[in-house]
C-alpha cells in the first residue's frame, strides 16, 4: 500500500513538472513571438519612413504633399509617445496625459490611414482640393501632441531644477559644517598634544593653575650641610620628555 502511494506521489510530481515545463515553453514562445512582431513592426516603420522621405523630397505636387503630412504626423506622435512613456516612470502624474495621448493617437492613426489611402488615389485633382483640410487636421493633431510633449518636458525640467537647487543648498550647509569641524578638531588636537607633553615632563599643564609647591608651600630645595644649595651634579635635572615612540636610552656600562 505504501508503494502504491509512493507511485501516485511520483506521478503527481512528474505531471506537475511537465505542466510547469509546458507553461514555461508557452511563455517563452509568446515572448519570442512578441519580440519578432516588434522587430517586424519597427522594420516596417523604418521602411515606410524612408519611402515617405524619398517621396517628399523626390516628388512634387500631391504625392509629395501627402508624404510630408504623413512624416510630420508620425514624427510628432512618436516623439510624444516616447516622452510620455519614459516620463511616467519617474512621475506618476503623467498617467492622465497618457490617457489623453491615447485618445489623440486614435485620431492620428485614422488620419494616417486616410493619407495612406489617398496616396493610391488616381484622382489627383480631387486630392489637391482636399489638401487644405488635410493640412488643418494634421496641424491640430501635431499641435496637441507637441503641447503634451513639451508640457511633460517642462515639468521634468522644473522638478530637476528644484531638486538641484535644494541639493546645492544642502551641500553648502554641509561644506560650512565641515570647515568649522576642521578648525575645532585641529585646536583640540594641539591642546591634547600640549597636555601630553606637559604630563610626561612632570610640569604643569598649560592653561592650568600652578600647584602649591610653586608658590612656596611645597618641598624645599635640597641644600647641603652649610645651608648652601647642592651642586648641579648632586641635584640632576629631570629627564627630558620622551615620546612613546622613542626608545629608552641604555644605561652606561660600568666596569
Amino acid at each position: 500500500m505504501e508503494a502504491g502511494a509512493l507511485i501516485i506521489f511520483a506521478l503527481l510530481v512528474l505531471f506537475a513538472f511537465l505542466g510547469l515545463g509546458a507553461w514555461v515553453t508557452v511563455k517563452a514562445v509568446g515572448a519570442a513571438k512578441r519580440g519578432v512582431d516588434r522587430t517586424i513592426s519597427q522594420a516596417r516603420r523604418t521602411v515606410e519612413d524612408t519611402t515617405l522621405k524619398a517621396r517628399s523630397f523626390g516628388q512634387v505636387g500631391v504625392t509629395g504633399a501627402l508624404a510630408q503630412l504623413r512624416l510630420d504626423l508620425r514624427a510628432s506622435m512618436r516623439a510624444t509617445q516616447q516622452a510620455l512613456y519614459q516620463g511616467v516612470q519617474a512621475d506618476a502624474s503623467l498617467k492622465e496625459s497618457i490617457s489623453l495621448f491615447e485618445r489623440l493617437s486614435a485620431h492620428g492613426h485614422e488620419l494616417d490611414d486616410e493619407l495612406k489611402r489617398l496616396e493610391q488615389e488616381p484622382d489627383r485633382r480631387r486630392i489637391a482640393e482636399g489638401l487644405p483640410d488635410l493640412r488643418e487636421r494634421t496641424a491640430k493633431i501635431t499641435q496637441a501632441a507637441d503641447s503634451l510633449r513639451w508640457a511633460a518636458r517642462d515639468r521634468a525640467r522644473r522638478f530637476a531644477d528644484d531638486d538641484l537647487t535644494a541639493l546645492s543648498e544642502q551641500i553648502e550647509m554641509e561644506s560650512g559644517a565641515l570647515r568649522d569641524w576642521s578648525r575645532e578638531s585641529v585646536d583640540d588636537l594641539a591642546a591634547a598634544a600640549a597636555a601630553w607633553d606637559a604630563g610626561v615632563a612632570g610640569g604643569p599643564v598649560p592653561g592650568t593653575q600652578r600647584g602649591a609647591g610653586a608658590e612656596g608651600g611645597g618641598q624645599p630645595e635640597p641644600r647641603g650641610a652649610a645651608g648652601e644649595s647642592r651642586p648641579a651634579a648632586l641635584n640632576p635635572a629631570a629627564p627630558a620628555a620622551r615620546h612613546p615612540w622613542q626608545k629608552a636610552p641604555r644605561p652606561e656600562a660600568t666596569t
